[in-house]
């Protein structure tokens, strides 16, 4: 077949690959590699096929074509540091570590060498000495006087720290039999990774790989955005705070900031932990207090670009607080919406206002009486939190158990309990809506936080008490050109 790669679509119209990026980033992103908290409070692997650890490599799990003729498959982006795995990249760690540990051996004992050497040369004299007054003896033995033979024993005391300096240079040339060794044994290894890298260059190899993974991941997020057909098992990264509470990183695309926040109750709360990293939180250590000047109602707060997004106690009113400044920038109403439990989800806690991020930036979820209590959609002006454009989703709040967004759609669980699962979608680029099946392990059975973040592409959940991260799969199409 002639037909050039990049004009594959001409052979094949659509693609379709279902991406589950977050599976291998995820568990290194809380620094736990795969770790999960207990209910007993113990620590246990989480085994499974689908969401590999982080030791392994580039993965592709599934390609398979649809009754449409199109390829569908299932990829895990690889992490930056592949090439870090390579068995000979360790065995040239572990080459390298053993030339340090050999170089160190050696030059302490030159050092020791030379002080002893040293010593030597100023116990020569001394020692000549010694040999002439004996040979003096040996050949006039009436010579040798009661005060010569003192004399003697005081310079044979002189001369007998010589014996543990020979002594130390016996042990030195053991030693330095034994480094010979293993020089002879770098030698062979190193001889043996060269045979197997072969005439490449293998740093070459490894900046060309790191290459092609950075063009990969650049992809990825072009791809951008997409509709779920999955949620992961949980991954349980703290148990922590009472049975309600949200938790959260920045949802801005991109940040390079790595702080995490907690928020505890949903009632008249005011104190906002900040860790500064997601390794810190996990261990509840190098964390700072915020304390809000109004208290909050609910746990449906976000975290955008540095402020905190969340809903002032007994009001429909937004506020936003800025953590570095510790001002509050700006306050407004949410024109209509309920609030003081009119219209919470199902598991009430004064939920009436749920705030979220996604790809295409800040959601308010509420609803209304003119609605008759349907779920209503707001997206928000960050700068203003004007509303610059609404929906109504038709679906009665009070039977939803939480809500998220992904790529401009709304996804409502049917549950906050045991049981739940991803029921209804509302698309608001399209402005309709679907019935989903999309199941997930409610792991501590009273979820009362759902939020999705679009730089892990993860969801955060507060569930009894537990932080709890959930990786999602995304359905992309990819249209060839004709």
């Amino acid at each position: 077949m002639s037909v050039p790669m990049l004009k594959i679509g001409a052979v094949l119209s659509t693609m379709a690959m279902v991406t589950n990026w977050m599976s291998q980033t995820l568990p290194s992103l809380v620094g736990l590699n795969g770790t999960v908290i207990s209910s007993e409070g113990t620590h246990e692997r989480i085994v499974s096929g689908l969401y590999p650890g982080s030791e392994e490599g580039w993965q592709v799990y599934s390609t398979a074509s649809d009754p449409d003729g199109r390829c569908v498959c299932t990829v895990v982006a690889p992490a930056q540091n592949l090439c870090k795995r390579d068995p000979r990249i360790r065995q040239l760690r572990l080459l390298t570590e053993q030339v340090q540990n050999v170089s160190q051996s050696m030059e302490v004992a030159d050092l020791r060498t030379s002080r002893d050497l040293q010593y030597v040369r100023d116990s020569e004299p001394l020692l000549r000495g010694v040999d002439g007054r004996l040979h003096t003896y040996v050949a006039k033995p009436r010579t040798l006087t009661s005060k010569g033979l003192q004399e003697l024993k005081g310079q044979m005391s002189q001369l007998r720290p010589l014996l543990s300096v020979v002594e130390q240079y016996r042990m030195d040339l053991q030693a330095l039999a034994t480094l010979r060794m293993e020089l002879l044994n770098l030698s062979v290894i190193l001889t043996a990774i060269q045979g197997e890298t072969g005439a490449y260059d293998y740093e070459e190899l490894q900046q060309r790989v790191i290459l092609l993974e950075t063009r990969l991941h650049s992809c990825m997020n072009k791809l951008g955005c997409g509709r779920l057909t999955a949620v992961s098992n949980p991954i349980t990264v703290r148990a922590s705070g009472s049975r309600f509470g949200s938790w959260m990183t920045d949802a801005m695309i991109p940040s390079s900031d790595s702080r995490v926040w907690s928020m505890d109750g949903y009632y008249k709360g005011r104190r906002v932990l900040e860790y500064r990293t997601m390794g810190d939180f996990t261990k509840g250590q190098n964390f700072v207090q915020h304390l809000l000047p109004h208290p909050w109602a609910g746990t449906g707060h976000v975290v955008y670009n540095g402020s905190l997004y969340y809903n002032k106690h007994q009001s429909n009113i937004l506020v936003q607080y800025h953590f570095r400044s510790r001002t509050v920038l700006l306050q407004r109403s949410l024109s209509g919406a309920g609030y003081n439990n009119t219209f919470p989800y199902s598991w009430g806690g004064s939920s009436d206002i749920d705030l979220m991020a996604d790809e295409t930036g800040l959601w308010a979820v509420y609803t209304s009486i003119p609605n008759a209590g349907n779920i209503m959609v707001s997206r928000l002006d960050p700068h203003s939190l004007e509303m610059l454009q609404s929906w109504d989703t038709g679906f009665p709040k009070r039977s939803a158990g939480e809500a998220f967004m992904i790529c401009g759609t709304l996804y409502v669980t049917n549950s906050h309990l045991a049981g739940a699962k991803v029921h209804f979608a509302y698309h608001t680029n399209s402005s309709t809506y679907e019935y989903t099946d999309i199941p997930f392990h409610n792991q501590y059975s009273h979820i009362s936080m759902m939020d999705y973040n679009p730089r892990e592409r993860a969801l955060y959940t507060w569930n009894n008490g537990h932080q709890v991260l959930y990786n999602v799969t995304l359905f992309h199409v990819i249209r060839g050109d004709g």
